[in-house]
Protein backbone atom coordinates (compact mmCIF):
# COMPACT_ATOMS: atom_id res chain seq x y z
CA UNK A 1 0.00 0.00 0.00
CA UNK A 2 2.61 2.27 1.35
CA UNK A 3 4.28 1.84 -2.71
CA UNK A 4 1.39 2.71 -4.14
CA UNK A 5 0.60 5.34 -2.25
CA UNK A 6 4.13 6.78 -3.07
CA UNK A 7 4.04 6.37 -6.37
CA UNK A 8 0.53 8.35 -6.26
CA UNK A 9 2.47 11.02 -4.07
CA UNK A 10 5.37 11.52 -5.88
CA UNK A 11 4.41 11.24 -9.56
CA UNK A 12 5.65 14.86 -11.55
CA UNK A 13 3.19 16.31 -13.50
CA UNK A 14 1.80 15.93 -17.15
CA UNK A 15 4.02 18.55 -18.03
CA UNK A 16 7.20 16.94 -17.14
CA UNK A 17 6.28 13.08 -17.71
CA UNK A 18 3.38 13.96 -20.43
CA UNK A 19 1.08 10.48 -20.56
CA UNK A 20 3.60 8.65 -18.48
CA UNK A 21 2.19 10.39 -14.99
CA UNK A 22 -1.89 9.65 -15.90
CA UNK A 23 -0.23 6.31 -16.17
CA UNK A 24 2.03 5.86 -13.30
CA UNK A 25 -0.33 7.35 -10.98
CA UNK A 26 -3.18 4.59 -12.34
CA UNK A 27 -0.45 2.03 -11.68
CA UNK A 28 -0.01 3.38 -8.22
CA UNK A 29 -3.97 3.35 -7.68
CA UNK A 30 -4.04 -0.44 -8.53
CA UNK A 31 -1.27 -1.36 -6.26
CA UNK A 32 -2.44 0.41 -3.94
CA UNK A 33 -5.99 -1.31 -4.29
CA UNK A 34 -4.37 -5.39 -4.97
CA UNK A 35 -2.20 -4.02 -1.75
CA UNK A 36 -5.61 -2.78 0.50
CA UNK A 37 -7.45 -6.21 -0.60
CA UNK A 38 -4.52 -8.26 0.69
CA UNK A 39 -4.31 -6.27 3.57
CA UNK A 40 -8.27 -7.26 4.52
CA UNK A 41 -7.69 -10.90 3.96
CA UNK A 42 -4.88 -10.81 6.75
CA UNK A 43 -7.11 -9.17 8.82
CA UNK A 44 -10.26 -10.35 8.35
CA UNK A 45 -9.24 -14.00 8.45
CA UNK A 46 -7.28 -12.99 12.02
CA UNK A 47 -10.18 -11.56 13.84
CA UNK A 48 -12.25 -14.31 12.22
CA UNK A 49 -9.87 -16.95 13.82
CA UNK A 50 -9.42 -15.30 17.42
CA UNK A 51 -13.43 -14.97 17.44
CA UNK A 52 -15.53 -17.38 19.45
CA UNK A 53 -17.96 -19.09 17.05
CA UNK A 54 -20.86 -17.47 17.96
CA UNK A 55 -19.65 -14.03 17.55
CA UNK A 56 -17.85 -14.35 14.21
CA UNK A 57 -19.77 -11.82 12.69
CA UNK A 58 -19.00 -9.49 15.09
CA UNK A 59 -15.45 -9.78 15.63
CA UNK A 60 -14.94 -9.40 11.79
CA UNK A 61 -17.05 -6.66 11.45
CA UNK A 62 -14.31 -4.50 13.06
CA UNK A 63 -12.55 -5.09 10.03
CA UNK A 64 -14.80 -2.87 7.66
CA UNK A 65 -15.61 -0.50 10.97
CA UNK A 66 -12.00 0.81 11.43
CA UNK A 67 -11.61 1.72 8.05
CA UNK A 68 -14.82 4.25 8.70
CA UNK A 69 -12.08 6.09 11.01
CA UNK A 70 -9.90 6.20 8.26
CA UNK A 71 -13.12 7.65 5.82
CA UNK A 72 -13.34 10.14 8.92
CA UNK A 73 -9.71 11.43 8.92
CA UNK A 74 -9.68 11.56 5.20
CA UNK A 75 -12.90 13.77 5.05
CA UNK A 76 -11.66 15.99 7.70
CA UNK A 77 -8.05 16.48 6.06
CA UNK A 78 -10.29 17.49 2.73
CA UNK A 79 -12.19 19.59 4.74
CA UNK A 80 -8.95 21.11 6.24
CA UNK A 81 -7.18 21.72 2.99
CA UNK A 82 -10.20 23.53 1.07
CA UNK A 83 -10.65 25.82 3.98
CA UNK A 84 -6.89 26.74 3.80
CA UNK A 85 -5.31 26.34 0.58
CA UNK A 86 -6.65 27.96 -2.85
CA UNK A 87 -7.66 25.91 -5.71
CA UNK A 88 -4.23 26.67 -7.85
CA UNK A 89 -3.07 25.46 -4.25
CA UNK A 90 -4.93 21.99 -4.29
CA UNK A 91 -4.31 21.52 -8.26
CA UNK A 92 -0.79 21.73 -7.73
CA UNK A 93 0.23 19.89 -4.88
CA UNK A 94 -2.40 19.63 -2.21
CA UNK A 95 -4.65 16.39 -3.73
CA UNK A 96 -0.98 14.94 -2.87
CA UNK A 97 -1.09 15.57 0.79
CA UNK A 98 -3.85 12.93 1.88
CA UNK A 99 -1.41 10.39 0.36
CA UNK A 100 1.68 11.53 2.25
CA UNK A 101 -0.08 11.12 5.15
CA UNK A 102 -1.31 7.34 4.69
CA UNK A 103 2.69 6.47 4.03
CA UNK A 104 2.86 7.79 7.51
CA UNK A 105 1.15 5.15 9.13
CA UNK A 106 3.12 2.14 7.72
CA UNK A 107 5.64 2.22 10.28
CA UNK A 108 2.84 2.11 12.88
CA UNK A 109 1.24 -0.99 11.10
CA UNK A 110 4.65 -2.72 10.54
CA UNK A 111 5.36 -2.96 14.44
CA UNK A 112 1.69 -3.57 15.18
CA UNK A 113 2.00 -6.62 13.04
CA UNK A 114 5.51 -7.98 14.68
CA UNK A 115 3.95 -7.93 17.80
CA UNK A 116 0.72 -9.83 17.32
CA UNK A 117 0.58 -13.51 18.30
CA UNK A 118 -0.94 -15.93 16.15
CA UNK A 119 -4.10 -17.60 16.29
CA UNK A 120 -4.83 -20.87 17.79
CA UNK A 121 -6.18 -22.30 14.98
CA UNK A 122 -2.49 -21.61 12.93
CA UNK A 123 -0.35 -22.70 15.66
CA UNK A 124 -2.55 -25.70 15.82
CA UNK A 125 -2.15 -26.40 12.14
CA UNK A 126 -0.36 -30.24 11.70
CA UNK A 127 1.29 -28.93 8.49
CA UNK A 128 2.81 -25.88 7.25
CA UNK A 129 2.00 -25.34 3.52
CA UNK A 130 5.31 -24.11 1.61
CA UNK A 131 4.61 -20.69 -0.56
CA UNK A 132 4.56 -23.07 -3.47
CA UNK A 133 1.86 -25.26 -2.15
CA UNK A 134 -0.43 -22.48 -1.26
CA UNK A 135 -0.18 -20.74 -4.47
CA UNK A 136 -0.71 -23.96 -6.39
CA UNK A 137 -3.81 -24.80 -3.80
CA UNK A 138 -5.46 -21.06 -4.71
CA UNK A 139 -4.91 -21.60 -8.78
CA UNK A 140 -6.81 -24.75 -7.65
CA UNK A 141 -9.73 -22.60 -6.17
CA UNK A 142 -10.14 -20.14 -8.94
CA UNK A 143 -13.50 -20.45 -8.85
CA UNK A 144 -14.53 -20.21 -5.67
CA UNK A 145 -12.12 -17.30 -5.65
CA UNK A 146 -14.38 -15.76 -8.74
CA UNK A 147 -17.20 -16.45 -6.79
CA UNK A 148 -15.70 -14.58 -3.71
CA UNK A 149 -14.89 -11.71 -5.85
CA UNK A 150 -18.74 -11.29 -7.22
CA UNK A 151 -19.49 -11.40 -3.60
CA UNK A 152 -17.54 -8.59 -2.56
CA UNK A 153 -18.58 -6.52 -5.89
CA UNK A 154 -20.99 -5.02 -4.04
CA UNK A 155 -19.45 -3.92 -1.15
CA UNK A 156 -16.71 -2.03 -2.78
CA UNK A 157 -18.87 -0.26 -5.52
CA UNK A 158 -20.88 1.05 -2.20
CA UNK A 159 -17.60 1.85 -0.09
CA UNK A 160 -16.15 3.87 -3.10
CA UNK A 161 -19.20 5.47 -3.91
CA UNK A 162 -20.39 6.78 -0.12
CA UNK A 163 -16.76 7.43 0.76
CA UNK A 164 -13.94 8.18 -2.25
CA UNK A 165 -16.51 9.79 -4.96
CA UNK A 166 -18.67 11.86 -2.31
CA UNK A 167 -17.00 14.67 -2.44
CA UNK A 168 -16.33 14.80 -6.62
CA UNK A 169 -20.33 13.70 -7.01
CA UNK A 170 -21.20 16.31 -4.54
CA UNK A 171 -19.23 19.14 -5.76
CA UNK A 172 -18.73 18.83 -9.46
CA UNK A 173 -22.31 17.04 -10.01
CA UNK A 174 -24.60 18.70 -7.31
CA UNK A 175 -22.50 22.17 -7.15
CA UNK A 176 -22.40 21.79 -3.41
CA UNK A 177 -19.51 23.43 -1.63
CA UNK A 178 -15.97 21.22 -1.16
CA UNK A 179 -16.74 21.77 2.52
CA UNK A 180 -20.42 20.30 2.44
CA UNK A 181 -19.47 17.74 0.67
CA UNK A 182 -16.74 16.44 3.22
CA UNK A 183 -18.86 17.23 5.67
CA UNK A 184 -21.28 14.32 4.54
CA UNK A 185 -18.18 12.33 3.71
CA UNK A 186 -17.61 12.24 7.51
CA UNK A 187 -21.46 11.61 8.72
CA UNK A 188 -20.66 8.49 6.44
CA UNK A 189 -17.90 7.61 7.98
CA UNK A 190 -19.17 7.92 11.51
CA UNK A 191 -22.83 6.02 10.39
CA UNK A 192 -20.89 3.04 9.28
CA UNK A 193 -18.51 3.13 12.39
CA UNK A 194 -21.86 2.60 14.08
CA UNK A 195 -23.89 0.55 11.98
CA UNK A 196 -21.40 -2.53 10.88
CA UNK A 197 -20.43 -3.43 14.39
CA UNK A 198 -24.74 -4.32 14.75
CA UNK A 199 -25.19 -5.72 11.66
CA UNK A 200 -22.38 -8.10 12.41
CA UNK A 201 -24.31 -9.22 15.57
CA UNK A 202 -27.38 -9.19 13.29
CA UNK A 203 -25.45 -12.00 11.19
CA UNK A 204 -24.28 -14.42 14.25
CA UNK A 205 -28.32 -14.48 14.90
CA UNK A 206 -29.74 -14.68 11.85
CA UNK A 207 -27.10 -16.03 9.63
CA UNK A 208 -25.28 -14.52 6.74
CA UNK A 209 -27.71 -15.55 3.14
CA UNK A 210 -30.94 -13.35 4.84
CA UNK A 211 -28.89 -9.54 5.30
CA UNK A 212 -27.24 -10.60 1.62
CA UNK A 213 -30.45 -11.41 0.02
CA UNK A 214 -32.19 -8.63 1.43
CA UNK A 215 -29.38 -5.65 1.16
CA UNK A 216 -28.34 -6.63 -2.19
CA UNK A 217 -31.82 -6.38 -3.67
CA UNK A 218 -32.87 -3.19 -1.84
CA UNK A 219 -29.64 -1.56 -3.34
CA UNK A 220 -30.60 -2.79 -6.71
CA UNK A 221 -34.23 -0.99 -6.51
CA UNK A 222 -33.12 1.80 -4.56
CA UNK A 223 -30.17 3.46 -5.71
CA UNK A 224 -31.43 5.00 -9.06
CA UNK A 225 -34.36 6.29 -7.30
CA UNK A 226 -32.57 7.69 -4.72
CA UNK A 227 -30.23 9.78 -6.81
CA UNK A 228 -32.80 10.48 -9.61
CA UNK A 229 -34.36 12.30 -6.91
CA UNK A 230 -31.33 13.93 -5.28
CA UNK A 231 -30.09 15.13 -8.40
CA UNK A 232 -33.30 16.64 -9.97
CA UNK A 233 -33.77 18.97 -6.68
CA UNK A 234 -30.32 18.75 -4.80
CA UNK A 235 -30.54 19.94 -1.13
CA UNK A 236 -27.90 19.56 1.54
CA UNK A 237 -30.52 17.33 3.56
CA UNK A 238 -31.54 15.85 0.77
CA UNK A 239 -27.85 14.84 0.35
CA UNK A 240 -27.02 13.75 3.14
CA UNK A 241 -30.50 11.35 3.78
CA UNK A 242 -29.29 9.59 0.60
CA UNK A 243 -25.68 9.20 1.65
CA UNK A 244 -26.62 7.67 4.74
CA UNK A 245 -29.35 5.58 3.55
CA UNK A 246 -26.62 4.08 1.25
CA UNK A 247 -24.56 4.21 4.39
CA UNK A 248 -27.23 1.48 5.77
CA UNK A 249 -27.56 -0.71 2.79
CA UNK A 250 -23.43 -0.96 2.65
CA UNK A 251 -23.19 -1.70 6.59
CA UNK A 252 -26.38 -4.24 6.03
CA UNK A 253 -24.34 -5.93 3.15
CA UNK A 254 -20.65 -5.62 4.71
CA UNK A 255 -21.41 -7.09 7.80
CA UNK A 256 -22.59 -10.57 6.60
CA UNK A 257 -20.75 -10.61 3.56
CA UNK A 258 -16.81 -10.54 4.86
CA UNK A 259 -16.84 -13.20 7.57
CA UNK A 260 -19.36 -15.22 4.75
CA UNK A 261 -16.01 -14.99 2.60
CA UNK A 262 -13.75 -16.19 5.59
CA UNK A 263 -16.19 -18.96 5.76
CA UNK A 264 -16.47 -20.49 1.87
CA UNK A 265 -12.88 -20.35 1.37
CA UNK A 266 -10.41 -23.32 1.55
CA UNK A 267 -9.03 -23.48 5.19
CA UNK A 268 -5.32 -24.62 4.49
CA UNK A 269 -5.48 -21.62 2.29
CA UNK A 270 -7.66 -18.92 3.70
CA UNK A 271 -5.49 -15.85 3.96
CA UNK A 272 -4.84 -15.92 0.06
CA UNK A 273 -7.67 -16.79 -1.02
CA UNK A 274 -9.60 -14.08 0.60
CA UNK A 275 -7.22 -11.68 -0.29
CA UNK A 276 -7.12 -12.48 -3.25
CA UNK A 277 -11.32 -12.50 -4.12
CA UNK A 278 -11.58 -9.07 -2.35
CA UNK A 279 -8.18 -7.22 -3.72
CA UNK A 280 -9.75 -8.07 -7.21
CA UNK A 281 -13.02 -6.44 -6.44
CA UNK A 282 -11.30 -3.44 -4.87
CA UNK A 283 -9.08 -2.92 -7.41
CA UNK A 284 -11.45 -3.38 -10.62
CA UNK A 285 -14.77 -2.81 -9.58
CA UNK A 286 -14.52 -0.57 -6.56
CA UNK A 287 -11.19 1.32 -7.57
CA UNK A 288 -12.91 2.05 -10.97
CA UNK A 289 -16.31 2.76 -9.62
CA UNK A 290 -15.36 6.72 -9.59
CA UNK A 291 -14.43 6.85 -13.04
CA UNK A 292 -17.17 4.41 -13.92
CA UNK A 293 -19.88 7.02 -12.38
CA UNK A 294 -18.40 9.89 -13.94
CA UNK A 295 -18.41 8.24 -17.33
CA UNK A 296 -21.84 7.30 -17.02
CA UNK A 297 -23.32 10.93 -16.12
CA UNK A 298 -21.25 12.33 -19.00
CA UNK A 299 -22.28 9.99 -21.43
CA UNK A 300 -26.05 10.18 -20.57
CA UNK A 301 -26.02 13.49 -19.30
CA UNK A 302 -27.86 11.94 -16.65
CA UNK A 303 -26.78 13.10 -13.03
CA UNK A 304 -28.54 9.72 -11.43
CA UNK A 305 -26.54 7.51 -13.64
CA UNK A 306 -24.35 6.28 -10.86
CA UNK A 307 -27.76 4.33 -9.45
CA UNK A 308 -27.36 2.13 -12.14
CA UNK A 309 -23.92 1.03 -11.19
CA UNK A 310 -24.71 0.85 -8.22
CA UNK A 311 -28.04 -1.66 -9.28
CA UNK A 312 -25.61 -3.39 -11.80
CA UNK A 313 -22.96 -4.19 -8.89
CA UNK A 314 -25.73 -5.35 -6.64
CA UNK A 315 -27.26 -7.86 -8.62
CA UNK A 316 -24.31 -9.58 -9.73
CA UNK A 317 -23.30 -10.05 -6.09
CA UNK A 318 -26.86 -10.92 -5.50
CA UNK A 319 -26.42 -13.95 -8.49
CA UNK A 320 -23.14 -14.64 -6.25
CA UNK A 321 -24.86 -14.98 -2.79
CA UNK A 322 -27.49 -17.11 -4.66
CA UNK A 323 -24.53 -19.62 -6.13
CA UNK A 324 -22.90 -19.79 -2.59
CA UNK A 325 -25.92 -20.61 -0.72
CA UNK A 326 -26.44 -23.38 -3.09
CA UNK A 327 -22.74 -24.78 -3.36
CA UNK A 328 -21.16 -24.24 -0.08
CA UNK A 329 -21.84 -24.89 3.58
CA UNK A 330 -22.49 -21.61 4.60
CA UNK A 331 -24.77 -20.74 7.54
CA UNK A 332 -28.07 -19.73 6.00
Amino acid sequence: MAIGMLTITLTPGYSYLGIFAPILVLTGRLIQGIAAGVELGGVSIYLAEIAPPNQRGFYVSWQSASQQLAVVAAALIGYLLTKYITNDQMNSFGWRIPFLIGCFIVPFVFYQRRNLEETEAFKSRAKKLTMRQIFSSALSSYKIIFLGSTLVMFTTVMFYMITAYTPTYGKSMLNFSSTNAFMVTAFVGISNFILLPIMGIVSDKIGRIKPLIFFSILGSISAYPLLYLLATAPSFGKFLFVELFFSFIFAGYNGSMVVALTEIVDKSTRTIGFSLAYSLATAIYGGFTPLIATSLIHVSANKAMPGLWISISAIFSFIAVCIVRKSTNLVK
